[in-house]
């Protein structure tokens, strides 16, 4: 009898089907029920204290801590004293005291914290747990489930009550219920986080709590309405529920029948919850309120939401807890909806405050509000969140030695802020500072609230020779400064012949707002790109002719193509002056290459309306990328593109480089592309973005469509590791262990550094082991690696490389001592076997092993194709080979494309001794080759 699913806007409440114009035979108290399967109860001969617009108030209808799962057992226990037992069509007689059923996994969300399953759990249970999660009181599932289908007092219950317990998704009018909450368990959950849905009031407004709405009192129309004033959240999700309220004939027979024109659910509601539990209103001095949304930003935490004492309608204290630290603030900010929700109280009642973040990592946080004269302090609502602050985190990628210095790439961020934070790059002694602030989209991915501007790629000079080069990432509020790596670089000797730079303008082009330039600058002393230097009306600007350009590459081949320029320069309407200089890379002075007046007007905007395209909404961890190209063709400035999930919109500026588009449309300007990352939480959202215009002519919708997001935020966690075993051999030494980060079940990499020299290696391999000690990750994370390490004694360490946030620990650091001893050729002759032959175009791919008893080292293997032959080494590690075979070690694997001729093939594959022996035959075999 409930909404199927939820719906994007209400759009018909007729649509809603009744189930409750009569009281459920097996719910009532009449005669014509007794002895069917319920037990009798005292007709209820009052409804005094009813109102239909306050059926039950806020703070009782959300209570999740009325009652414990025992008190609920027990409670089901004394309202059925024998179940008569038995089955029929739908399965056996069970009643609910006896009831139970393995409940499934459900995500949390919004709404709810989520469940774990499990088996055989009881109905008592399962509302209690359910309770929990979503926040709705017990006994209003309890009252729920007796309205519908007299579960709690029925003695004979057939299955197929059960199925539809709580009538979610199960209309009227004999249509199936919506298989998404056929089961106990279904119904109980999703009728719960539909309540919350239904109060939420995002997707459901039509009995939107402060305002009057005719209320029918039967699904016949013509049995009328009358206007009810919605006071609170609770009473709206009960009339989504059941969209009707009792006539006065419903009202007089109390548990009884009224007449054609009644219709009974909230009023059957309002009957079993105040016979069984009491009052639905709640004490009523206590602070209401509602917080509405506990988000973790940058170094801090927003809390937003409202609250008011019943006993006064001046502004109210908000005391908010992060773990065990206070904060008191004033509920006064301007809300006037809640004003309209309680007329009388006034607007002053909101709260948006931001809490500095004082540690990482998981954190409860709680919102009170203080309560003014009678009653109690309340609890609005607490949350576990994920703290961001910190030391910066970074990595210096790549140091590349280069004509006059290194140059430097990377990322770094701080935790506190989602600004650009500096560099520091030291040469030795030498520091130079700089801002990390170029577009990184994949440190975006893993940080969404930080955003993209966290790179930075510089040239910091340095004479020739050998230097030290570490970045440090500059700290902003709490931690440290944080290295981000060291490596050691070799800068070549100056070659720089002290010739000045070339360069070339091809446009300097006017339009709305400024100046686009474009050309080329090179020095023909490097092959680096170089500085230009633009003054616009005498003040001076640095940019980089680094873009790529074919063209140049192909006519200077020997200085490559990144030396191309395209600038917009900001400037107000009116004729300016503008000069553009190649900068020299070394010595030889810089060179002028054009000046230019250039005039910049304001065309007339023509009211038309923006065009655009969204290309690609792709789901990740903690939200979504939409990105696409939108521009107005009134101007050739970039335009802002909103973008609204779930109906709450933002701005950002489509103006990224968009080469492409600006070729299908000529004169919009390059800057026209947008790729945001918009933070969501787990589940199915609406995204719709609009292009907004630059003056007249209206916003068009670009695009309406459904992303569900599936996964978490990086925890910022550190990654678990393990090295079982150092094993040194003739040239190395295996290294074996696992590894894996828990913020992802993805294999992670390890690094190992042998006396600083660093190798990286993936943790993919097969661990059954660590699969069972932590089912959670997968079983993929083994490591079993060959190390080449010169002879003698070797510093080795191995740390494990996290995915995301969080830091790479050092798993060990130990000596290994690599000894090198001549083995005794003792004549044995290799072996070896060939496991597979793949033939595919062109040829076939061997797949074996073969060495030689008398050494460690891989040996070659000769394959001859009719007669004709070629040679491979048989070094892939193969640690099945290694265990069987532990003196000789592992490296003795092969897999090898062979070339042959189309058709039938002689193949033969022979083990080559190093040293005496022969060299053995392994396998001759006809193969065809396609």
């Amino acid at each position: 009898m409930r909404m199927p699913r939820i719906l994007a806007t209400f759009v018909a409440v007729t649509a809603l089907v009744v189930g409750v114009m009569v009281p459920v035979a097996s719910a009532q108290a009449t005669a014509s029920s007794a002895g069917k399967g319920v037990q009798t109860m005292q007709a209820k001969m009052s409804l005094a204290g009813f109102d239909p617009g306050n059926i039950i108030s806020d703070a009782v209808f959300t209570n999740r801590n009325t009652m414990s799962e025992a008190q609920i057992q027990s409670f089901f226990n004394g309202k059925v004293s024998r179940c008569q037992g038995g089955s029929d069509q739908w399965g056996p007689i069970i009643c609910l005291k006896d009831f139970t059923i393995t409940s499934v996994n459900r995500p949390a969300d919004r709404y709810c914290q989520g469940y774990t399953g499990a088996p055989n759990e009881s109905a008592a249970r399962i509302i209690y747990r359910v309770a929990q999660s979503c926040g709705i009181n017990p006994q209003v599932l309890i009252v729920m489930l007796q309205k519908e289908q007299g579960l709690v007092t029925h003695t004979w219950p057939s299955m197929n009550r059960y199925n539809a317990a709580l009538g979610q998704g199960c209309p009227d009018g004999g249509v199936p219920c919506d298989p998404t909450y056929v089961g106990f368990f279904h119904q109980i959950y999703g009728a719960a986080r539909q309540m919350q849905i239904y109060m939420e009031g995002r997707y459901f407004t039509y009995y939107a709590p402060g305002n009057t709405w005719n209320i029918l009192y039967n699904p016949n129309r013509a049995c009328g309405s009358s206007p009810v004033y919605v006071a609170n959240k609770a009473t709206s999700a009960l009339y989504y529920y059941t969209p009707y309220q009792p006539n006065a004939a419903a009202m007089r027979a109390g548990y009884g029948e009224g007449d054609g024109c009644s219709a009974y659910g909230n009023r059957n509601f309002y009957n079993y919850f105040t016979d069984w539990f009491g009052p639905t209103q709640g004490p009523k001095d206590d602070p209401i309120g509602v917080v509405e949304s506990i988000e973790s930003l940058p170094g801090e935490f927003r809390v937003r939401g409202w609250a008011l004492d019943p006993n006064s309608s001046e502004s109210i204290g908000v005391h908010i807890y992060v773990g065990n630290a206070g904060y008191a603030y004033a509920a006064d900010g301007n809300r006037p909806d809640v004003g309209a929700a309680y007329p009388g109280k006034g607007n002053a009642h909101g709260f948006d405050v931001r809490i500095p973040a004082t540690s990482s990592g998981a954190v409860r946080i709680c919102a009170y509000g203080i309560n003014v004269g009678a009653g109690g302090n309340s609890t609005l609502r607490c949350e576990e969140v994920i703290g961001m602050t910190g030391s910066p985190v970074g990595v210096l990628e790549t140091t590349v030695g280069v004509d006059g210095g290194v140059d430097v790439k990377g990322w770094a961020l701080d935790p506190d802020t989602a600004s650009s934070i500096g560099v520091h790059v030291y040469v030795g002694s030498t520091a130079t500072a700089f801002v990390a602030s170029r577009t990184r989209e994949d440190v975006a991915a893993h940080y969404p609230q930080h955003g993209a501007a966290h790179g930075f790629g510089a040239k910091v000079s340095a004479p020739p020779g050998t230097h030290t080069v570490c970045a440090y990432g500059i700290n902003v509020g709490r931690g440290a400064n944080a290295l981000l790596g060291c490596a050691t670089v070799t800068v070549p000797s100056s070659t720089d012949s002290g010739r000045v730079p070339l360069g070339h303008v091809e446009s300097m082009a006017p339009g709305p707002g400024g100046i686009s330039i474009a050309g080329w600058a090179y020095d023909p002393d490097t092959t680096d790109s170089i500085a230009i230097r633009v003054t616009l009306d005498g003040v001076a600007k640095n940019y980089r002719a680094d873009k790529d350009r074919p063209d140049f590459g192909a006519a200077y081949p020997a200085m490559g193509s990144r030396h191309g320029f395209a600038e917009w320069l900001p400037a107000t309407v009116g004729t300016h002056e503008v000069c553009v200089y190649a900068v020299n890379n070394g010595k030889g002075g810089d060179t002028l290459v054009v000046c230019s007046s250039v005039k910049v007007t304001s065309p007339p905007d023509q009211g038309r309306l923006p065009v655009g395209f969204v290309e690609s909404l792709v789901p990740g961890a903690g939200g979504a990328t939409v990105a696409g190209w939108a521009f107005d063709p009134d101007t050739t400035d970039p335009i802002s593109v909103h973008i609204y999930v779930d109906g709450v919109g933002k701005g950002y500026l489509a103006d990224k480089e968009r080469a492409d588009v600006a070729t299908a449309y000529p004169g919009t300007g390059q800057r026209s592309g947008f790729k945001e990352f918009i933070p969501m939480s787990l589940g199915t959202h609406q995204v719709c973005v609009y292009a907004i215009n630059n003056g007249t002519g209206g916003n068009p919708l670009l695009s309406c469509s459904s992303v569900k997001v599936t996964s978490t935020v990086d925890q910022g966690r550190v990654p678990v590791a393990f090295v079982e075993s150092m094993v040194a051999a003739n040239g190395g030494a295996t290294i074996t262990g696992w590894a894996f980060d828990p913020d992802t079940s993805d294999p992670i990499q390890v690094h190992v550094y042998v006396n600083g020299v660093g190798k990286s290696l993936v943790a993919d391999r097969e661990r059954p082991d660590v699969g069972k000690a932590y089912p959670a990750m997968g079983s993929k994370h083994g490591f079993s690696e060959f190390i080449s390490m010169p002879a003698g004694n070797n510093q080795v360490c191995v740390y494990a490389i996290n995915t995301g946030a969080g830091g790479n620990p050092l798993v060990l650091c130990s000596t290994v001592k690599v000894s090198v001893t001549a083995p005794v050729d003792r004549g044995r002759a290799p072996i070896g076997f060939v496991e597979t032959f793949t033939p595919s175009a062109g040829g076939t791919t061997l797949t074996g092993w073969a060495f030689d008893p008398d050494t460690t080292d891989p040996i070659q293997v000769h394959v001859y194709v009719n007669g004709v032959g070629s040679s491979f080494l048989a070094d892939l590690d193969r640690i099945d080979i290694g265990a069987a075979y532990p003196s000789v070690g592992s490296r003795h694997g092969f897999h090898q494309f062979v070339a042959m001729p189309s058709g039938v093939n002689q193949v033969c594959v022979y083990a080559i001794n190093t040293g005496a022996g022969g060299n053995p035959l392994i396998v001759c075999s006809t193969v065809r080759v396609p």
